[in-house]
């Protein structure tokens, strides 16, 4: 108890009653607390649990490790997937930005595609691929972990609207239009400005062939005006597959605004939340942002391109010294698009292994019974945590499929 506020000593006059019944105030919030961490724990372990957005591959083309068992570092793995529960995830197939410009990204598209599907080659007792709702299903309780696919960075169709059925055929089911720099699809929100006011004319025609084809197509990292165009044109629902609130971090457009939440929201899509700390916390988010600032200006100072800007930018990422955010900063952002949109449209979207600095209590796949914990404490009962876990996802891209086989027929 705190008998000091700013600086004002409070009188203390308590009687040894009122004493006894705070202490058993206290007692009864602690085994309160305890029970609501066994459900929660308890819930991770029963319901579907996916989240549409890991980075791990591209940890392991830097250093290949087995991740059947327990690894040394980074946030995922079988051993601690299966600890926290999560039973399904979209493994980012990341395309970097120079290859916009050098060329060969499709063929680095196909090479990660590879890597991955030898995960459940090698490792058949841990890991699934899985390319569908119903294979996800069919895999729920098995003991094995379902990896699916996503291409984070749309360059790796290069200008080829063919490449979306290729890449379709070989089990991609989302495509995050651009990272971040505009690509010949589009503008990104990170760049230094626009390039094409929102979609380039390869990128309308795109939008169109993704709905016919299936592809689900994700506005993360998009620029605003490309996010609302993309709204505007699709005929199918629209997915965020790892962003989160802008209104907590006002200014930085890598997040999405109340307006964009709800215009996604009525078109029938899914914001699933990015958990780095710079995504949900407003003080490591302005730490991020100054020093993001001081790399660009560097790198504008000298002159640096392509494969030397990118390891310039990883040592500075890698020397940072940012701020934590906690379980309970990634709760507040569900909580928002809960309040503001409803619960039918919020999901998980870590961005495990593609951010550094994770909240305290999500620092790996192994924590997520943290978060349900959090959304406990906050009245959200077990069918609205099935459906932030996973449910919202599955009935959207259902709606998608749906939607894509109405146009083929």
């Amino acid at each position: 108890m705190a008998f000091l506020r700013k600086g004002i000593v409070l009188p203390l006059v308590i009687t040894l009653p009122v004493l006894i019944n705070l202490a058993g105030a206290q007692s009864a919030r602690a085994e309160t607390d305890v029970e609501l961490r066994k459900k929660a724990d308890r819930l991770a372990h029963e319901i579907l649990l996916l989240d549409t957005h890991l980075d791990t591959p591209f940890e392991l083309q830097k250093r290949m490790q087995d991740i059947s068992g327990r690894i040394e570092g980074g946030h995922f793995d079988y051993v601690r997937a299966r600890q926290g529960g999560l039973d399904a995830l979209f493994m980012a197939v990341y395309v970097a930005p120079e290859y916009e410009e050098k060329g060969g990204a499709k063929a680095y598209a196909d090479g990660t595609i590879d890597m991955i599907e030898g995960f459940a080659r090698v490792w058949p007792d841990q890991f699934a691929l899985v390319t569908s709702v119903d294979g996800i299903k069919a895999g729920f309780g098995s003991g094995r972990v379902s990896i699916l696919l996503g291409i984070e960075n749309g360059s790796a169709l290069e200008d080829d609207l063919g490449n979306v059925q290729h890449f379709y055929d070989r089990g991609v089911r989302y495509i995050t239009l651009a990272h971040s720099k505009n690509n010949h699809i589009c503008d990104s929100s990170f760049d230094d400005g626009p390039k094409w006011h929102g979609l380039s004319p390869f990128g309308r025609e795109l939008i169109a062939r993704m709905n016919r084809v299936g592809m689900m197509i994700d506005v993360s990292h998009v620029s605003d005006e490309t996010f609302h165009q993309v709204l505007e044109l699709s005929q199918a629902p629209v997915v965020a597959t790892h962003s989160s609130c802008r209104c907590f971090t006002p200014g930085w457009h890598r997040n999405m605004s109340d307006d964009m939440i709800r215009r996604l929201a009525q078109k029938g899509g899914v914001m699933q939340v990015n958990f780095g700390s710079m995504f949900v916390d407003p003080a490591v988010n302005a730490q991020f942002e100054k020093l993001r600032q001081e790399v660009l200006a560097y790198i504008q100072a000298n002159h640096l391109q392509g494969e030397e800007r990118s390891r310039y930018v990883e040592q500075r990422w890698k020397q940072a010294q940012l701020g934590k955010a906690s379980v309970g900063d990634v709760a507040n952002h569900i909580d928002h698009i809960a309040k503001l949109v409803g619960v039918d449209h919020v999901g998980l979207g870590s961005d495990f292994d593609g951010v550094t600095e994770v909240p305290v209590g999500l620092e790996d796949v192994s924590a997520y019974p943290n978060l349900m914990y959090e959304l406990l404490k906050r009245g959200y009962g077990a069918q609205d945590i099935r459906k932030i876990c996973g449910e919202n996802f599955l009935q959207v891209w259902t709606q998608i499929e749906k939607s894509a086989g109405a146009r083929r027929s």
